[in-house]
Formats: structure tokens, C-alpha cells, sequence
């Protein structure tokens, strides 16, 4: 028996006007945790949409090696077949189904075309005990947060005698808490034999899981590191990924901070269905013009639901406080009226909320302020073209031209998409939810280097994030926000994790 589960060699894989993969070469070990780093658009996701049969044999070339066979993969069921799952980032999931109906879709418990409920139920709940939730299996999937839904597809993949099973960005959208009980079992997956390759950008996850790491760069292998004897450094893994010395993951800055722009007093948030629910409470915060500001909070804490209440009271219900820009009293009670204030938000879902993913870059960068292209009632197609292509080349958006459809791009390349979009809008404030979750190291300097270009340009900008050493890399002050209330606020020259964190798990008097 081969000692490599996979050997994936000199794969290639080409889209219109764009060479995906070139020569790609991968050998992963039995029983090990592989993991695939690489900048967004360096072909991670295409090189396992090869290997899992999304993109099926005679769409690429090069050979897929199973076990010391070679396999042509036609489509998933047939690479399922063979043992290989894969989870993409994008989970799966019918949140109307039962979460046992969702294990066993496709792989239905049935005798003579009849649906066994009880098996279905009890060897869901065995699954789901195996990954470490105590759930009962007719609970409905769009009932249960992300990080369980994550479990639960690992329990469906389970459910298929997988042997190789492929985690796409896994801990992307989770908090510390789930994503470190996903880590733990994925390492009690490799205890039982299973072989795991997982793509991330979170390089600590990496070092602390992985035995080995592949590197990909602009759709070429660059080298594969081994991570048993904790040598290779974060920051040796980002040489390869970016080709050089990432000296400060942070672009310096020198503020030059004005009068102030946003003003929020006493604003207090409801659920939108249990009203009685105060999901931000009596929130205080302001905003100066080339200011960047972080907001802090653990999930749940309200930082989104604070946002997108600002942002013409697109979450909540029975809403109430002021708000005021450059001093004045304003009325934000639509979106619209938001954008005509010079409002503007970045959702942190920019595949669900912020972007056409079926429409072109063109369509998306003009969404948000068409009137500024129209003619006579008319949207001038030349303009918005060259208007297009202006944010393509100075934001550096990868794609063959402003016609590629925005869902074809690399999750860096949609949010540069975003702010594109929200730049041409011209807004006096920007706010910004997770503005690099998913995002490459590499790429997120260009998005903080755009950030601060936008301060610079006298915007008052708020930035939301998960991740503290961020806020504390490029913000000028932080509030901290625990149960929906703003319980401090810190000037960056005082802020550090502790005490960020300190604030952050405040409890309500």
C-alpha cells in the first residue's frame, strides 16, 4: 500500500482568459493533516473542485492518484464513491430540512424506496455524538448557528465512509470557541485514520494542526513544508505565499483627524421578530473625519446588528436614538436615505448581501450610486464601463476584464469588488463589518492599505472585526461592545488584547 493517500500530478486547469492551475503537483500522506495555503486566486479551491469531481475528469489535465490507482472522477457522487468529501466554505445545508434529513440527503436510509425514519434518526444521532453534538437529529438546520451547521456537515461527510475529507476555509465564519472544537476534531479525525486536507488563511491554525502545508502561488506549487518539528514560522509560510519578506502586515499611517462626522446617542435596537428582545442597548459612539475607529465584541455581542441599524435601519425593530452627521439631526430610515446622507455599509456576507454574484464587476461597482452615471433616465454603458475599469486597475482586482461575473472571483477580489462600489458611492462615512474574513495575508494588506487611503481621503471610517491584533494594527480608537452595549471606549496608544478582551466579557450590572 502506497504511504500517500493522494497524489495529485501536474494538474492544469484553465477558465476564459484565466490559467487556474499550471502544473500543479500534490501528495498527501495516510492518515495525515495536510493543509493548502495560498493567496486568494492562487487556485486552492479550483485544485480541490479537480479533486472532488466538481470539475470532472476531461476538464483538466494532469492525473488524480487514489490509493495508487488513478481515478477520473465524473462528478462528487462518483469521487464520494471513492471516499473523498468535500465541505466547502459555503455550507451546504437546507435550513429547512432536519439536520438527520440533511445527513442522509442523497444518502437516503430507505428499504424498497421507503424511508426508514427511526434508522434515519438514530444513526444521525450517533453521527452527530461523534462529532460532538448533543443535538436532537430532527431539529431544523436553519435553527442552529454556523458552527453546529460546520459540525454537522462533518457528520454527513461521516456518514459516507470518508477516507479523504477536504475542509474549505472550515473556522472562517466561526468564533474562537467553535473553531477551536472543529480543530480538536478534525484532530481526533486523523486519530481514527482519516486524512484531511484543509485550506485556511488563519496560519496559527495551520502551525497548530497541520503536519504538512503546500503552498500555491498564483496557480503553480511553490513548495510543501513539513510542521512536525515547529520550525517553519508564520512568517516563513508567508514568504511562499506572497514571494517575499512580509515585514509589517500593517501599512504605517499618520492620522490626520478632523472635526467630527457620525454621531450615534442613545441608540437602542429590538429583534425584528421577539421584540422584547434589546439586542443593542442605549449605544453611545462617534466618528471624526480621516478616523478610523474599531468596534470589538464577541459574537453575539451586537456589532453587526449596531451596523446595519445605523445603515438606514436595515436590522431591527422598534429602534430608537439619534443620530447626527456633521452636527446635525438626520433621519436614516431607509437605505436610501442612509446613501443620501453619505452612509454607507459593508456587509460582512458580501456573497449573500453585498454583491450580485451572477451579474458582472461593471453591474456591481455602479450598483450603488447609478444616478451619478444616468443620462436622461438612461444608464450611460460607456461611462459605467470606464468607471469599471478605473476601480479594476487601482484596486487591483484579478479578473480578465470588468465583464468577468463577480461570483468567478477569489474572496479577496469580491471584497476589493465591495469597497470598489461604496467608493464610487462617495461616502462621508464608511463602515466596514469583517472587511478581510476570508481573506489572504497578502490581500489584506491591500485591503487595510485602501482602508487608510479612505481615512486619508477624509472619510470617517468604523471597522467591525473578529480578530483584535487587526483593529489594533490600523484603528486610531476601538469601543468595545459586550451584550449589545458599548461598555468602553480606548484610544489605540492604551489598547491592548487583555484589555480589549477585559471589556469585551464586561457583564451587565
Amino acid at each position: 500500500m502506497s504511504e500517500h493517500v493522494l497524489e495529485m500530478r501536474r494538474i492544469s486547469k484553465s477558465f476564459p482568459g484565466v490559467k487556474a492551475l499550471q502544473d500543479v503537483n500534490l501528495a498527501v500522506a495516510r492518515g495525515e493533516v495536510h493543509a493548502i495555503c495560498g493567496e486568494n486566486g492562487a487556485g486552492k479551491s479550483t485544485l480541490m473542485k479537480v479533486l472532488s469531481g466538481v470539475y470532472p475528469h476531461g476538464t483538466y489535465e494532469g492525473d488524480i492518484v487514489l490509493d495508487g490507482q488513478t481515478v477520473s472522477f465524473r462528478d462528487i457522487k462518483d469521487s464520494e464513491r471513492s471516499g473523498v468529501v468535500i465541505i466547502h466554505q459555503e455550507l451546504a445545508l437546507s435550513p429547512f430540512l432536519s439536520v438527520a434529513e440533511n445527513i442522509f440527503l442523497g444518502n437516503e436510509r430507505a428499504t424498497r424506496g421507503v424511508i426508514d425514519w427511526n434508522e434515519t434518526n438514530v444513526r444521525a444521532a450517533e453521527l452527530l455524538r461523534r462529532v460532538g453534538l448533543d443535538l436532537n437529529p430532527v431539529t431544523r438546520a436553519g435553527d442552529i448557528g454556523v458552527g453546529k451547521q460546520q459540525l454537522v456537515e462533518i457528520a454527513k461527510a461521516l456518514s459516507k465512509d470518508v477516507k479523504l475529507l477536504i475542509l474549505d476555509e472550515p473556522t472562517a465564519a466561526l468564533n474562537d470557541e467553535d473553531s477551536a472544537h472543529l480543530l480538536g476534531l478534525v484532530r481526533g479525525l486523523r486519530e481514527d485514520g482519516i486524512t484531511c486536507i484543509i485550506i485556511s488563511h488563519k496560519l496559527n491554525e495551520i502551525r497548530a494542526i497541520a503536519d504538512s502545508v503546500t503552498i500555491l502561488r498564483d496557480g503553480r506549487t511553490i513548495e510543501t513544508l513539513s510542521l512536525h518539528d515547529g520550525s517553519v514560522t508564520e512568517d516563513r509560510i508567508i514568504k511562499g505565499m506572497v514571494g517575499r519578506e512580509l515585514t509589517n502586515r500593517y501599512p504605517e499611517r499618520t492620522p490626520e483627524i478632523g472635526e467630527e462626522v457620525l454621531r450615534v446617542e442613545h441608540w437602542t435596537v429590538h429583534h425584528p421578530q421577539e421584540h422584547s428582545r434589546v439586542v443593542v442597548d442605549d449605544a453611545h459612539l462617534s466618528v471624526r473625519a480621516g478616523e478610523i475607529v474599531g468596534i470589538a465584541g464577541l459574537m453575539g455581542a451586537g456589532r453587526t446588528e449596531l451596523a446595519m441599524s445605523i445603515f438606514g435601519r436595515s436590522y431591527g425593530s422598534g429602534i430608537t436614538g439619534t443620530l447626527y452627521k456633521n452636527g446635525r439631526e438626520i433621519s436614516c430610515r431607509t437605505v436610501q436615505e442612509a446613501i443620501r446622507h453619505g452612509i454607507a455599509y459593508a456587509t460582512e456576507d458580501r456573497k449573500r448581501y453585498g454583491l450580485n454574484l451572477i451579474d458582472d464587476i461593471k453591474r456591481n461597482i455602479s450598483a450603488a450610486a447609478l444616478p451619478k452615471l444616468a443620462s436622461a433616465g438612461w444608464v450611460d454603458g460607456g461611462r459605467e464601463t470606464l468607471v469599471a475599469q478605473g476601480y479594476r486597475k487601482s484596486m487591483n482586482i484579478k479578473a480578465p476584464s470588468v465583464a468577468a461575473v463577480t461570483g468567478k472571483l477569489s474572496g479577496g477580489n469580491q471584497q476589493k469588488v465591495v469597497l470598489s462600489k461604496w467608493m464610487f458611492a462617495d461616502p462621508d462615512v464608511l463602515i466596514l463589518d469583517e472587511p478581510t474574513r476570508g481573506i489572504d495575508v497578502g490581500a489584506k494588506y491591500e485591503i487595510y492599505t485602501i482602508i487608510n487611503q479612505l481615512a486619508a481621503q477624509g472619510k470617517a471610517v468604523l471597522v467591525i472585526s473578529s480578530e483584535l491584533p487587526e483593529l489594533l494594527g490600523i484603528c486610531d480608537r476601538i469601543y468595545t461592545l459586550a451584550e449589545g452595549r458599548i461598555t468602553a471606549e480606548v484610544p489605540i496608544a492604551e489598547a491592548t488584547p487583555e484589555r480589549l478582551m477585559q471589556h469585551m466579557t464586561k457583564e451587565k450590572d
